[in-house]
C-alpha cells in the first residue's frame, strides 16, 4: 500500500470519527441539561438529528473499514 493511500484513510477515518464524537458530547448535553438548551424547544428532535448525524459518519466507518482495508 502507497502511504499516500494509507495517509488518506486514515485522514478519512479520524475525520468521520471527530464528528462522531461531536455529535455524541451535544446528545450528552442534551441529556444533562435540556433546559439549557434555549434555541431547541423540542429537546427530543435535536437528539434525534444528533443521532443521525453520528449514523452517517458510523456508516461511513463500516464503508472504509469494508471496502478499503489497508
Amino acid at each position: 500500500m502507497s502511504n499516500l493511500r494509507g495517509q488518506m484513510l486514515k485522514a478519512a477515518r479520524d475525520h468521520a470519527i471527530g464528528h462522531i464524537e461531536k455529535h455524541r458530547l451535544n446528545v450528552e448535553v442534551y441529556l444533562e441539561n435540556p433546559a439549557g438548551i434555549g434555541e431547541h424547544s423540542d429537546v427530543m428532535d435535536a437528539i434525534e438529528t444528533e443521532l443521525m448525524e453520528m449514523a452517517k459518519y458510523q456508516d461511513q466507518l463500516e464503508m472504509l473499514e469494508g471496502y478499503f482495508k489497508e
